[in-house]
C-alpha cells in the first residue's frame, strides 16, 4: 500500500532513487514506464506540455483563473465549457467574463438544468435538505452532455457537490478543470 501523504523521505522530489522507502510507488518501474510512454502520445504530449510552461511562466504570480486561460491559450482552445453550481451563480459570471476578456467563448451551464426532482433519483422526503419542500437535483451528466453537444474544448468546474464533479469529469469527452472546489463550511477554501 503506498502511503505518499506520510513520507518523510522524498526520493521523487529530489531525484535520490536510492532512498525510496519499501511502499514507494516507484517500485513499481513497469507502472512508471507506461504512464511516461502516455504523455509521449501525441493527443497529450502539448496538452502536458503546456501545463507545465503555464505553470513555470505564472508561478506564484498568477491567479488560477488567469492559468486556466493561458493553458487554453497555449493549447489553441478557443471554445471552452463551464459547469457551475447554482449556488456559485455569482462567480460563474465573473469567470465566464474574464475568460471572455481573455479572447475565450465561453459556453456555461447551471447545475440545476433540466429541473429533475430529487425524487427521480430515489431521494426521499426525509433525505432532502430541507424535508416538504421541492427541491431540484443537480444534473451534472446533463452539464456534460450539453458541453459536449456544444463541442468545447476544455471544460472548467465551479463548484461541483462531491460526487456531482465526478459524474461530470466521467461524462466530459473533453479534459477539465476545476476553478472553485465547493465547500460550504469553509468558504470553498478547503485547504
Amino acid at each position: 500500500m503506498y502511503t505518499c501523504a506520510n513520507c518523510t523521505v522524498l526520493a521523487c522530489a529530489n531525484n535520490e532513487p536510492e532512498k525510496m522507502p519499501k511502499n514507494c510507488p516507484m517500485h513499481n518501474e513497469e507502472l512508471m514506464e507506461r504512464a511516461k510512454a502516455e504523455y509521449a502520445k501525441p493527443e497529450y504530449r502539448d496538452f502536458y506540455k503546456n501545463s507545465c510552461l503555464v505553470e513555470s511562466e505564472g508561478y506564484c504570480q498568477w491567479p488560477r483563473v488567469k492559468e486556466i486561460a493561458e493553458f487554453c491559450k497555449k493549447n489553441g482552445f478557443t471554445k471552452i465549457g463551464v459547469a457551475f453550481c447554482t449556488g456559485l451563480r455569482q462567480e460563474g459570471k465573473v469567470a465566464c467574463e474574464i475568460f471572455r476578456n481573455h479572447g475565450l467563448e465561453v459556453v456555461s451551464v447551471m447545475c440545476k438544468t433540466g429541473a429533475m426532482p430529487k425524487e427521480t433519483v430515489g431521494v426521499t422526503e426525509e433525505e432532502k435538505v430541507r424535508p416538504g419542500t421541492f427541491e431540484v437535483m443537480c444534473n451534472p451528466v446533463a452539464q456534460a452532455m450539453l458541453l459536449n453537444e456544444q463541442k468545447t474544448q476544455f471544460n472548467v468546474v465551479i463548484g461541483l457537490c462531491v460526487g456531482h464533479d465526478s459524474m461530470f469529469y466521467k461524462y466530459s469527452e473533453a479534459m477539465c478543470t476545476t476553478l472553485v472546489t465547493k465547500d460550504r463550511v469553509l468558504a470553498h477554501n478547503p485547504a
